[in-house]
């Protein structure tokens, strides 16, 4: 049986188109888009005229409409910029009145090249921009000046204006600029400046005892408007003092805050414990007092509240890195470190620290001539110096390992003193010279100083010296007396010769009416020295200032010179980033080395 399959057929289907035409909506922007622009060019010389109607001919005309351009609303502020100034004028002083103290302003004569207005620059740590803009937009130091909002008793050098701009906008800072460059009125100006605005509202000032009255004095020049209190007095008094609330601005010495600690820092037996003082400034001159970091005083000021921090100084490093080191654990607690290296110390505080010498912003400030005096000790000198020397170092010799740098130290201060005169008969060479200058300085009506590290050889000296009227201004001088005994020096003629020592004089006085200045005996370290010369070497002095170092030859005076003279490289190595090969000082291994002693076994560190 067979089956046959047939496919059936396929389903009928029809086509349908579903498109459906999409015509755009007519709209006038549409049309006016799809028109196309027509530009129609007429060619016409000068003479044409346009056909117009009944075949008559009109002249072509021209017709300019203006495009004015929309006026754009803004809000701008500008701070109208001071005129030059003529040399000590004064803003805010009438005509003729005399500068106060004495003082000088700036002449043309002694500035270096700078810009003629002076702009506050925020701080490299400032970030957001509406903080920078706050000091950018600031007027100029001398707009104030001209327009008579901020009164100076005389016109200030253009680089102190540069160091006011610098402390203003910083919360951390050392103003390091060289003795005589005027660093109390920098900070006094910037500090009123600070107040007026409303950013600083308590300051509390430290400075050495004898500067207390220093400062009181310049305050009363700078910011006479400014109230200020002295802390002084029995412990009663000064808690009162510390305790008054709205006292913009307090003044204390290093040594009375240790006496203070506990009242500073709210730990009271009468009230119990409570919060500290706070303060929006602590500004701390002659910094270099906090420079051991283990020191009572170092910890007492750190442990201060406080918002911002300023340190002046002349000499920031003295003996070695650690110094700044010191003083930054007072601005800014672990920024710095012992272990790092001078360049990398200079590179770190480039922004904190401002430091200008004399060489750098005064061009023609009379010169500072310093030659060093070197002298032949007198034969009964030299006999007692040999005797001297010989018993001591065998007495050092003896004691082998037991010697200490106080036997070295009083070894070195014997010698010392024999090196100034012979105790036994009173010869001196040193004095034999000395009285040979004074004769010629004393005949040209001119005055000198004359710095020693002994009260003991002061007063020897001032008994050989009367016909030079000599006075004396030292530390067992009464605080009471001291500013008279300048006063009376500067004043009377028949004064030639201040005997002053180191420790008294070498900061915080103002003697640029001094022309002469000698160095009886040479101070450990080169950074005292310089202070003490810059006394006389500043701004206002009216000649060059000659400066004589005393030195005897074949001494243990020659000797400690060699080895101080590489103290002053520290600077340079540290505010010019050049590597230092050592850190510099008078060590241990050192001292011990002036006798040709070996130094003990034990730590080396710095001696002096």
């Amino acid at each position: 049986m067979s089956i046959h399959w047939r496919a059936p057929m396929p389903p009928a289907t029809t086509s349908i188109d579903l498109r459906i035409e999409a015509v755009p909506l007519p709209a006038p922007w549409n049309e006016a888009l799809a028109r196309p622009t027509t530009v129609a060019v007429h060619r016409w010389g000068e003479d044409c005229c346009l056909p117009a109607a009944g075949g008559n001919r009109h002249p072509v005309r021209v017709v300019s409409i203006p495009i004015v351009r929309p006026t754009v609303r803004v809000h701008s502020f500008a701070f109208p910029e001071a005129a030059a100034l003529p040399p000590g004028s004064a803003a805010g002083l009438p005509p003729g009145k005399q500068n106060p103290s004495g003082r000088v302003s700036a002449p043309p004569s002694l500035l270096c090249p700078v810009a003629s207005h002076t702009r506050i620059k925020p701080p490299g740590d400032i970030i957001k921009l509406a903080d920078r803009l706050h000091y950018v937009l600031q007027p100029s130091l001398e707009s104030l000046m001209a327009e008579g909002a901020l009164a100076f008793p005389f016109r200030p050098f253009p680089f102190q204006f540069e160091g006011i701009a610098f402390l203003y906008p910083r919360e951390a800072a050392i103003l390091a600029d060289e003795m005589g460059l005027g660093k109390t009125m920098q900070a006094i100006t910037a500090i009123r400046l600070l107040l007026r605005r409303g950013e600083l509202r308590s300051v509390l000032l430290v400075c050495p005892k004898p500067l207390v009255t220093n400062w009181q004095r310049e305050f009363g020049v700078w910011a006479p408007e400014v109230p200020l209190m002295v802390i002084e007095g029995d412990q009663a008094k000064r808690s009162w003092q510390w305790s008054l609330p709205d006292v913009p601005l307090r003044i204390a010495n290093y040594e009375l805050l240790l006496r203070d600690r506990k009242l500073l820092e709210g730990r009271t037996l009468a009230a119990g414990d409570g919060p500290g003082i706070h303060f929006d400034l602590v500004v701390l001159d002659e910094s270099q007092r906090i420079k051991n970091r283990l020191s009572s005083t170092s910890e007492v000021v750190c442990s201060i509240s406080r918002k911002r921090n300023w340190a002046l100084t002349g000499t920031p490093v003295e003996n070695s890195a650690d110094d700044l080191v010191g003083i930054f654990e007072f601005l800014a607690p672990g920024f710095l470190s012992s272990e790092m290296k001078p360049r990398s110390i200079g590179r770190s505080i480039r922004d904190y620290v401002l430091r200008r010498t004399k060489d750098q912003v005064l061009a023609d400030l009379p010169p500072k001539l310093i030659h060093d005096e070197p002298l032949e000790l007198t034969a009964e000198q030299r006999e007692s110096y040999r005797l001297a020397e010989e018993e001591g170092v065998v007495r050092l010799t003896e004691l082998g390992a037991a010697a200490t740098i106080r036997h070295v130290f009083e070894l070195v201060l014997r010698l010392k003193q024999i090196c100034n005169f012979d105790p036994a008969t009173g010869a001196s060479i040193k004095l034999e010279r000395l009285e040979a200058d004074l004769e010629e300085i004393a005949n040209s009506g001119r005055k000198a100083i004359l710095f020693s590290q002994w009260v003991g050889t002061l007063r020897w000296l001032a008994e050989r010296l009367q016909r030079f009227g000599p006075m004396e201004y030292h530390g067992q001088v009464p605080q009471r007396r001291r500013d008279g005994v300048i006063q009376h020096f500067r004043e009377n003629k028949s004064r030639h010769l201040l005997l002053m020592s180191y420790g008294a004089g070498g900061v915080g006085l103002n003697l640029q009416f001094v022309n002469y200045v000698f160095l009886f005996d040479r101070w450990w370290n080169p950074a005292v020295e310089d202070q003490a010369i810059n006394r006389a070497h500043r701004i206002g002095v009216d000649g060059p200032v000659s400066v004589t170092r005393f030195l005897t030859l074949d001494t243990i005076e020659e000797r400690i010179d060699r080895i101080l003279q590489e103290k002053r490289d520290l600077f340079d190595v540290i505010f010019s980033g050049a590597e230092g090969r050592r850190k510099l000082g008078l060590t241990q291994e050192e001292l011990f080395g002036l006798f040709q002693l070996r130094c003990p076994s034990g730590p080396i560190d710095l001696a002096a």
